[in-house]
């Protein structure tokens, strides 16, 4: 008669890496008014009045500045909600993401 084996398998751990993150990045242009980054910067991105400036003069002097970093998912959202804000409001506004 065969024999029954005894050995028990333990279940493989999953390995979970840690999800990619990218960079949201707003792109200078000679159109946006600085008054509308700012506006964009405080309610897509919650910064307060005055990091909100300081984001807009590095995009303004530099040609683009980080906004933030997130997932892939939440960065695509925030691209999105802010080319179709810039949009409605007749901005040629560019955002982008960058993967860190």
């Amino acid at each position: 008669m065969p024999t029954k084996s005894s050995t028990v398998l333990a279940p493989e751990r999953a390995k979970t890496k840690p999800p990619k993150m990218f960079k949201v990045l707003l792109f200078n242009d000679d159109y946006t008014t600085m008054e509308f980054v700012i506006e964009v910067l405080m309610r897509f991105f919650s910064f307060n009045l005055e990091r909100a400036q300081q984001i807009m003069l590095k995009v303004h002097t530099e040609g683009s500045a980080v906004c933030g970093v997130y997932s892939r998912d939440v960065a695509e959202s925030k691209i999105n909600q802010v080319a179709e804000f810039a949009k409605q409001h007749g901005h040629p506004l560019r955002c982008g993401m960058e993967e860190i």
